[in-house]
């Protein structure tokens, strides 16, 4: 397995190599490392060689270095220990999708290879560089992912969006399964909607609005604050707790909020834990996915959705094609991406009907149900058997 992040933090490779393990197999991991890592672990069956490099932000030479060192390091390793030992399966996360190069010479001497597109890197690129479809970079970019689809036995991603749209581009859509983020049901736990009912506000008790993730400009933060200023007389109580990295564009929605008189409403709590948000989520009113609308958050299914449902919280989230193949629209308060005006009806519809506000969020929680960790976990490992199964039937 090879990933361009840490091990464990990224989760998504981190539970599809426990999926693996629990299976029997053993498990050789490439990954990131830091100065506060250790180079070479070894977890049960998972043994862990960390790459030195580090994973900066920054503009599109500084993402191409990084890549390329990575690559070139995976890649020679990745041979070396072929020449021992034959692999059975190469799996591959992205970012990048051209480091399935590093599964070249495994592949060559047998091994299946897997290419798990946590996200499409044109749509991404498009989006944190303000491109466009006509850029030639963004034309490289789904050149590449082209290439490295056909490089690969099987196509892992994260939602049906994704898949027609590699399915449409890239690769024959019988060549893609999807294997959905989900949250840890050991994390957190599934608490039903009703046991948090009571039939009406109370009106000395805050209204808490909750965000948690990355803090950056097209997941809408301050969409929020914008709202806020409008529900001000409706939801005299209403708050917006922050969870996530310090940022550059969350210092300046908190000034922005500052300047609208906002500031007791407002309030950013730093990053937490997954076991810290749930104690977080319990005491919220609502999670907010406030997405901007662009090519990237269009077809994204936001796991933050999932863990609000897990707890029995209602949702209000943008009305996207990535969403809405999931839910219908009585399952979430959904509202136009970038209307902060849409964004607070929604947040005035949650805290004047309660009783309907449970009933949207259970409606939501069986969505989460059919599409929990152990049924995504199901699936991966079905996906990967067939791999294997018909090799045999031929």
């Amino acid at each position: 397995m090879v990933v361009f992040s840490s091990y464990p933090a990224d989760p998504r490779p981190r539970r599809a190599a426990e999926a693996l393990l629990k299976e029997g197999m053993t498990v050789d991991l490439i990954c990131l490392g830091d100065e506060k890592s250790a180079r070479r672990e070894t977890l049960g069956g998972l043994d862990i060689s960390r790459i030195p490099i580090k994973h900066r932000r920054g503009g599109k030479f500084s993402y191409a270095y990084q890549y390329s060192a990575f690559i070139l390091v995976s890649a020679v390793l990745m041979a070396l220990r072929s020449l021992k030992r034959r692999y059975d399966i190469v799996y591959v996360h992205n970012m990048p999708d051209i480091l399935v190069l590093a599964a070249l010479v495994p592949k060559a001497l047998g091994a299946k290879v897997i290419l798990d597109q946590h996200d499409p890197m044109p749509e991404l690129m498009m989006t944190i560089f303000n491109l466009d479809w006509n850029s030639s970079s963004v034309r490289l970019l789904t050149r590449l992912e082209r290439w490295s689809m056909a490089c690969t036995d099987l196509v892992i991603t994260v939602n049906i969006a994704c898949k027609r749209i590699f399915g449409s581009r890239s690769c024959p859509p019988e060549k893609i399964g999807v294997v959905m983020n989900a949250p840890d049901g050991g994390i957190f736990p599934f608490r039903e909607a009703r046991s948090y009912f009571t039939q009406n506000q109370d009106p000395t008790k805050p209204f808490v609005l909750m965000y948690h993730g990355s803090l950056v400009e097209r997941n809408g933060l301050d969409l929020v604050v914008d709202a806020l200023t409008r529900v001000q007389a409706t939801v005299p109580t209403a708050e917006l707790r922050i969870f996530g990295h310090k940022t550059a564009f969350l210092e300046a929605v908190i000034n922005s909020a500052r300047d609208k008189g906002l500031h007791d409403r407002v309030h950013y709590l730093g990053p937490k834990t997954l076991e810290e948000l749930v104690r977080e989520i319990e005491v919220c009113d609502v999670g907010v996915i406030p997405n901007h609308r662009n090519a990237f958050t269009d077809i994204n299914t936001p796991t933050r959705i999932f863990e609000y449902l897990a707890l029995g919280k209602p949702v209000i989230a943008p009305r996207t094609v990535g969403i809405q193949d999931y839910f219908e629209p009585n399952s979430l308060y959904f509202f136009e991406p970038g209307n902060d005006k849409e964004l607070a009806e929604r947040i005035e519809d949650v805290y004047s009907h309660l009783g309907e506000a449970m009933e949207t969020a259970e409606r939501g929680q069986q969505v989460y149900l059919a599409h929990s960790l152990q049924n995504e976990r199901q699936t991966l490992l079905d996906l990967i058997s067939r791999l294997f199964t018909e090799d045999t039937l031929r």
